[in-house]
């Protein structure tokens, strides 16, 4: 088996050609074992010990992308799914009279929305560290399984400090939910197909489930034992423990152990990445590439683009029903007429990743145009009366668009960032954006601004346009680079001849900065 490899204007392919002889030269073998042994990434030992096996057909390829598909997609979408139903029934909570039967006073609803968020920030420094070291779906498995119990004892809570607490520690667990994710996408499908599936797993359906969840428990009698609110807490919570257990049976830390794959099929879904130049697997530590990515000017282009596009999903999060509920609807339809918005983000967010995935060489600028929808639904809420109601809620759903620049975004570090321990301090911190944005964003609505809530709107209106600018900044930063490599090496790409040996460069675990044949997407 040998290979070429061409440039496709940001994206490494390098295409497998079938040969007998190469499938059956005991010496290319025999060299390439030799030269993993001392790979750091685990991708390398694993192509040297199993197989090697005959080139896939295109058609062979295909059947394995959806085999893939079938497993991973849907154990990602869900574990998202939970997370997100459990931080926004914050909202749907208080259309059940949660403050009033907790005691919350002035800007104390506003800080539960934040604490989350802080609790976020804490914990992924820990889960940065432990998820490099430790198997990848088993430790989001018991993240997913922790942050549930904390959604089950905020039923029995009553008190701000103690929902503090809670909050803070449901943040905690699920602060590298996200970082995983992503984490999982980039080492089980090739950069080209990496937006498409981040525009389904990070669907945000969860408005739907819980508006239809919150719909369901307004059913319940007023003088049941308990609050609607606290049944809520108690039904999410319940179905999140039982899909962690599933999560911590079935969720695969790599292709390498994905056991929905037989042996030859994983050798093939590793060996099919060595495109994308960004390794599979490493447990090692390394202090050079935390260096790296903390002195990568690129990524915190991203984290500052992170924090103004999460400023009005933090606002939106724990503001979004009762903005609704202000504007004279009864807490049942407040909960209905909060189900769209979760069709809507996640409507966008895929056809924002759609995009991304087909003008590979300006995913920026398809960012940039996705950022305008909610751009201009800011606007129209900021600048029709509020007595126009559907003007207002016309407005409001078109806000929630802000979900399509943020998930069409993330495809740029995942497809741009090479080396184990770089991957994991990237994404680590693009989530301290992330939440930085979320907790900064629910204090932008301030308690004597209802029910219009200006200066929240004004914050988004300046976010999204910083946003925009940022994005432009990072495609020239990208092009710039990918013009510095190709004067110093040369467009050309060199790989080995024999495929088997130019996989096992490519999983040497090396950097994408000391990769001279790894350019950046943009």
């Amino acid at each position: 088996m040998t290979s070429k490899e061409t440039n496709t204007g940001g994206d490494n392919v390098i295409q497998p050609v079938a040969s007998a002889q190469a499938a059956t030269n005991d010496d290319g073998i025999d060299k390439a074992k030799a030269d993993a042994s001392g790979a750091n990434d685990a991708a390398a030992h694993f192509l040297a010990t199993v197989g090697p096996f005959p080139a896939m057909t295109p058609e062979q390829e295909k059947k394995l992308v959806r085999k893939i598909d079938r497993w991973m997609i849907p154990l990602l979408l869900f574990m998202g799914l939970f997370a997100a139903v459990d931080k926004v029934q914050l909202a749907t909570g208080e259309l059940y009279g949660f403050s009033k039967d907790t005691g919350l006073v002035g800007q104390q609803y506003s800080w539960l929305g934040s604490i989350l968020s802080l609790g976020m920030l804490v914990g992924i420094w820990p889960s940065t560290y432990l998820i490099h070291r430790l198997p990848a779906g088993k430790y989001l498995g018991g993240c997913s399984m922790c942050w549930s119990i904390m959604t089950l004892c905020i039923a029995a809570c009553h008190n701000w400090a103690g929902l503090m607490v809670l909050r803070f520690l449901m943040g905690f667990f699920e602060a590298i939910i996200n970082p995983g994710a992503t984490l999982l996408i980039s080492v089980f499908w090739k950069k080209s197909e990496q937006p498409i599936r981040n525009g389904i797993i990070m669907t945000v359906f969860s408005s739907v489930v819980n508006g239809f969840l919150s719909w369901l428990v307004g059913l319940i009698p007023e003088d049941a034992p308990l609050a609607r609110w606290q049944y809520l807490y108690l039904l999410t919570g319940s179905m999140n423990v039982l899909y962690s257990i599933f999560m911590l049976i079935y969720l695969p830390d790599s292709p390498m152990n994905a056991r929905f794959l037989s042996v030859e099929e994983r050798w093939h879904a590793v060996q099919r990445l060595a495109e994308n130049r960004t390794g599979i697997e490493g447990n090692k530590w390394k202090w050079d590439q935390a260096f790296e990515a903390v002195m990568d000017v690129k990524i915190w282009i991203m984290f500052f683009f992170n924090i103004s596009v999460n400023i009005p999903n933090g606002g939106l999060i724990t503001f979004g029903a009762i903005i609704i509920k202000n504007l004279g609807f009864d807490p049942q339809k407040s909960a209905l007429l909060s189900m769209p918005n979760g069709i809507i983000s996640s409507i966008s967010g895929f056809i924002a990743s759609y995009c991304a995935a087909k003008w590979v060489g300006r995913r920026t600028f398809v960012v940039m145009i996705a950022i305008c929808f909610p751009l201009l639904g800011t606007g129209l809420v900021y600048g029709l009366p509020r007595s126009n109601i559907g003007g207002q809620l016309f407005g409001l759903y078109m806000m929630y668009c802000y979900w399509a620049p943020y998930v069409a975004a993330i495809s740029l570090p995942q497809a741009n960032t090479a080396g184990s321990t770089k991957k994991v301090v990237t994404y680590g911190i693009l989530l301290l954006g992330y939440g930085t944005g979320n907790l900064i964003g629910p204090q932008t609505f301030r308690a004597s601004q209802a029910p219009a809530y200006t200066g929240g709107t004004i914050a988004m209106l300046v976010c999204y346009c910083t946003a925009m600018l940022l994005m432009l900044v990072y495609f020239l930063v990208a092009s710039l680079e990918n013009r510095i490599k190709d004067r110093k090496y040369g467009s050309a790409l060199k790989v080995d001849e024999d495929n088997l040996n130019a996989l096992f460069d490519v999983y040497q675990d090396l950097t994408d900065k000391k990769q001279e044949d790894f350019r950046y997407v943009h």
